[in-house]
């Protein structure tokens, strides 16, 4: 059998090892993204106040996450209803007005407080992956 790179199968249609390697990396990936995004909306707001589309583009050109917008508003309403954020309309020079999210004092505190344990978690994987690391470094070359 010869493998199709571009295709990621075997020219018989069954798939590669390496595309079900890469498959199951991307559903990873996709699952990595999802629990860290409560974090990511929460410091995205750390400065200061933002309606949904600057949160959304602030996580984009921040963190590379791109999110829709059926993914981020249920995720602020249930964090204002946990008392993290809050809201309030303000009219716009553009004609329509728009809800901004901020911080409340618990937010910003749970907002340290998983800061420091995503510094730890990460701190502690870092560590953990350095063999791998410096195997494809080595591979790399």
């Amino acid at each position: 059998m010869i493998e199709d790179p571009s295709r990621g199968t075997l020219l018989r249609g069954e798939p590669s090892p390496g595309s079900a390697v890469r498959d199951g990396a991307e559903k990873w990936e996709v699952q990595l993204r999802k629990g860290s995004l409560e974090l990511a909306i929460l410091a995205s707001l750390w400065d200061g106040r933002l309606y949904g589309l600057e949160i959304l583009r602030r996580l984009e050109s921040d963190s590379e996450l791109i999110v829709s917008e059926g993914t981020v508003y249920p995720l602020l309403s249930r964090l204002k209803s946990l008392k993290l954020v809050d809201s309030e309309w303000v009219e716009s020079d553009g004609g329509h007005p728009r809800k901004y999210y901020r911080l409340t004092e618990a937010g910003k505190q749970w907002s340290l407080a998983m800061s420091r344990v995503w510094h730890e978690f990460s701190a502690s994987m870092t560590k953990l992956l350095t063999p791998l690391t410096n195997e494809r470094a080595g591979k790399e070359k």
